[in-house]
């Protein structure tokens, strides 16, 4: 039987560490963009890896001004925050190879927002079979590299 280990989750499958209502306040606010897998920032959004990713890659992007909806941003701040995702979606095709992408927001609590009150949009990348019986039965992903690695090679492809 083969084993596999990923003690990073540990402090969110047990519930320990859960997303705060001010997470993307705090990284916003932070100067350390490493520690928190800060990847890009514009004058209106910011782009970051995802801790507890869906897949390889999984990022979000955020505007800086906590909204709970696309109708609430400024056609500033909704041109800067889809101009981040392109420029995030390229990265990631030239970073990671991607053969698809998967980009939603989730508008509220019943909708699956983690952090309902201040939106933001995943992009996430996606490949054939990368889904198997571990996410099924195990309630487990399986993923091909870490959170360094995976912020390295994005921050390469953004030069």
């Amino acid at each position: 039987m083969e084993h596999l280990w990923a003690p990073w989750r540990n402090r969110y499958v047990t519930g320990e560490e859960k997303p705060g209502e001010d997470l993307f306040r705090k990284i916003a606010q932070s100067s350390d963009d490493a520690a928190h897998y800060v990847l890009a920032r514009t004058k209106a959004s910011f782009a970051v890896l995802n801790r507890y990713p869906y897949n390889l890659g999984h990022l979000m992007v955020c505007p800086y001004r906590e909204v709970d909806d696309l109708a609430s941003l400024s056609a500033h701040e909704s041109a800067d925050l889809w101009a981040l995702v392109n420029r995030m979606t390229a990265a990631l095709k030239k970073a990671i190879n991607p053969d698809g992408l998967n980009i939603g927001i989730n508008l509220g609590t019943a909708a699956g927002a983690g952090v309902p009150k201040h939106l933001h949009v995943h992009v996430v990348p996606r490949w054939p079979n990368d889904a198997n019986f571990m996410t099924t039965v195990g309630a487990t992903r399986i993923h091909p590299g870490d959170l360094p690695a995976v912020y390295a090679k994005l921050l390469l492809a953004l030069t």
